[in-house]
C-alpha cells in the first residue's frame, strides 16, 4: 500500500473539530434558506428544534440555546448555575479549567473552577466528598461549592457509566449542588454505552449539558440543553448579553434540529467510534503502547520520534502530545481505508 502522500491525500486524525460538515445538515441549511423568518429564535426551526430536544431527550419542555462553541456552551451553562462567589468543582484535566482561557470565570463574574483529582480522568464520589470536608462552608473568606461540572468523554477518552453519573450527582445534592456535563462529544459516548440521552443526563440528575455537534458533523454551532427552568430563565439573557442569540438563528437550529432527527447524531457518532475501534486494534497488534484504552473515538499512544516523523512525513496529519506521545482523532468522516494506510505506514516503520 502507498503513503497517502503520494496520492496526494492527507489522512486527517488532529481532531475531529477538523472534518467537515456532515452533508445532512449541509442540506438543512440550504432548506431553511427560503423566504423569510422571525429573528432572534422566533422561527418555526427554532421551535421545531426545541420540540425535537423534548423528543430525544425524553422530557417534555426542554430548552435549546444555540451557541458558537463548546466553549460558549460551558461557559453560559455555568454562569447560569453558580453564583459569582461559587465553585464549581470538576476534574483536574477538565477542559473547562485547562484549555477555555478561564472563559467560565469571566461570563461567570469571577466564579471559581477547582480542580479535583481522579483516576483515568474521571471524577470519584470520594473526591467530592474530600472537596466537601475542606470547604469553609458559610464562610464569605471562601467561595462556595455550588455546581458539579463532568466531563464525558474526558479529554483523554474516557467515559462515564451511567451509575457514575448518577452517584456523583447525588453526592452534589448532598450539599446543593447543582450538575453540568459538558456533552462536546456525548453522541460518542452514548453511542459507546448503548443508553438514551435521557438516561445519562437528567434521569441521572444532570440540569444542565453543553450539547456537542461541531466535533461530529456540525458546521457552526454547539447547544445548550437545559433541564432547569431557572437556569433557563437566566440563559434567556445572558446568551443574549454575551452576543449569541443570533440574528438569523433559523440557521443554527436548522443544523441542530437535523443532528437530532432520526438518529443521525449517533449514526455519525457510531462512524466515528468504529474506525478508532479499527485503529486501536491495528496498534495492539503491532504493539503499540496505549496510554488510555479508549471508549470512544480518540486515543492517546506511544510513538518514538522517527515513527512518528516517518508517519507525518507519509501524509498523516496528528498531534504530537510530548516526545514519545501522540493523539489521534477519528470523525464521521474518517474512512476504514484511511485506517488501514495509517496502519500499513506504521507496520512498515516499526519492523
Amino acid at each position: 500500500m502507498n503513503d497517502p502522500a503520494d496520492a496526494g491525500h492527507r489522512i486527517e486524525l488532529r481532531s475531529d473539530n477538523a472534518a467537515g460538515a456532515a452533508p445532512e445538515l449541509l442540506a438543512a441549511v440550504a432548506g431553511a434558506n427560503t423566504g423569510s423568518a422571525l429573528a432572534y429564535g422566533g422561527d418555526e426551526w427554532t421551535r421545531r428544534l426545541e420540540a425535537r430536544a423534548s423528543e430525544v431527550f425524553e422530557r417534555p419542555g426542554v430548552r435549546v440555546f444555540p451557541v458558537v462553541s463548546g466553549t460558549a456552551a460551558n461557559a453560559l451553562s455555568l454562569s447560569a448555575l453558580c453564583p459569582p462567589w461559587g465553585a464549581v468543582l470538576c476534574h483536574e484535566s477538565a477542559h473547562i479549567l485547562r484549555s477555555e482561557c478561564g472563559a467560565s470565570s469571566m461570563l461567570g463574574g469571577g466564579l471559581q473552577l477547582r480542580g479535583l483529582p481522579g483516576p483515568d480522568t474521571k471524577l470519584t464520589v470520594d473526591a467530592v466528598h474530600a472537596a466537601f470536608a475542606s470547604t469553609n462552608w458559610g464562610d464569605n473568606h471562601h467561595a462556595q461549592p455550588s455546581v458539579l461540572s463532568l466531563t464525558s468523554p474526558t479529554d483523554l477518552g474516557a467515559i462515564y457509566q451511567v451509575d457514575e453519573v448518577a452517584e456523583l450527582a447525588a453526592a452534589a445534592r448532598e450539599r446543593g449542588l447543582r450538575v453540568h456535563l459538558d456533552g462536546a462529544r456525548l453522541a460518542n459516548a452514548l453511542v459507546a454505552l448503548g443508553c438514551s440521552a435521557a438516561e445519562l443526563t437528567w434521569r441521572a440528575g444532570v440540569d444542565v449539558v453543553s450539547l456537542g455537534a461541531l466535533k461530529n458533523g456540525g458546521l457552526s454551532c454547539d447547544a445548550i440543553v437545559c433541564f432547569d427552568d431557572a437556569a433557563a430563565a437566566e440563559l434567556h439573557y445572558r446568551t443574549k448579553r454575551s452576543g449569541h442569540v443570533a440574528s438569523k438563528m433559523r440557521f443554527q437550529s436548522a443544523q441542530l434540529d437535523a443532528y437530532l432527527a432520526d438518529g443521525l447524531w449517533l449514526r455519525l457518532a457510531a462512524s466515528a467510534n468504529a474506525t478508532m475501534a479499527r485503529l486501536t486494534a491495528g496498534l495492539d497488534r503491532l504493539g503499540v503502547e496505549l496510554v488510555v484504552r479508549p471508549a470512544v473515538n480518540m486515543v492517546f499512544a506511544r510513538l518514538d520520534g522517527p515513527t512518528a516523523d516517518a508517519l507525518a512525513a507519509a501524509g498523516v496529519d496528528f498531534y504530537r502530545m510530548g516526545p514519545d506521545t501522540v493523539r489521534f482523532v477519528t470523525s464521521w468522516q474518517t474512512t476504514p481505508e484511511d485506517i488501514d494506510a495509517v496502519l500499513a505506514v506504521l507496520e512498515r516503520h516499526r519492523a
